[in-house]
């Protein structure tokens, strides 16, 4: 992991879960970790939600200012530029799709004049989500958030799952739509997401807990 994460991708793929899963196991090797909600355009499944688990485990979080109200409003109130030059990682989790990644282009400038060797923009794809259906598409909304962030995507994660009743078959079958888009974007594939639970030799692994819940299953 380089010392800054960028999450994009479609509405639902996956973007927060990952966040968090980043930061908790940066933070557990005892580094220092900032995580930026940088969505403005959702208000339901987001980074601030998970402030409390952040503060347990020494997370630095930055959230708009009425993150968890019932204020949809969006206001950025933090110095991400501050933030990429001070000591420790930094993982921001950006709103879906262009209309989301257009708040991350009013730092665009600042960010790529940080080092390339440093910086991380990944475009997160769950295969199983139900609104982009193909590989062509898929990889023309990754370009979208390229235009409206006014940044270049470095990677490709594949988070495809369908909750709960995610499989290791189900991950199997969804490494030939995410290795097109690969090919389609010339971006590397740098991890397949699965749950600890989940048994599969699928390369590049990262294993994930699942903390980003429907609404029917939280608090269990």
């Amino acid at each position: 992991m380089k010392k800054i994460a960028v999450i994009t991708g479609h509405y639902g793929s996956g973007k927060t879960n990952l966040a968090v899963n980043l930061a908790l196991n940066r933070a557990r090797t005892g580094e220092q970790v900032t995580v930026v909600d940088l969505d403005i355009v959702n208000p339901y499944f987001r980074t601030a939600d998970f402030a409390e688990l952040f503060e347990a485990h020494g997370i630095t979080l930055a959230a708009t200012a009425y993150a968890n109200t019932s204020l949809d409003i969006p206001a950025v109130t933090f110095d991400l530029e501050r933030m990429a030059y001070e000591p420790g990682y930094l993982i921001v989790d950006v709103g879906g799709d262009d209309a989301g990644a257009a708040a991350l282009g009013r730092y665009s400038a600042a960010l790529n004049e940080y080092a390339p060797n440093k910086l991380d923009m990944l475009y997160v794809i769950n295969r199983y989500r139900y609104a982009v259906d193909n590989a062509d598409k898929e990889a023309a909304l990754l370009r979208d958030i390229e235009a409206a962030s006014r940044m270049r995507c470095t990677g490709i994660v594949n988070n495809s799952n369908l909750g709960a009743e995610t499989t290791a078959e189900l991950i199997e079958s969804s490494l030939p739509y995410v290795e097109r888009v690969s090919e389609l974007t010339g971006l590397p594939v740098v991890f397949n997401v699965c749950c600890s639970d989940i048994s599969t030799d699928v390369k590049n692994r990262l294993s994930a807990e699942i903390y980003v819940k429907p609404i029917w299953e939280r608090g269990k």
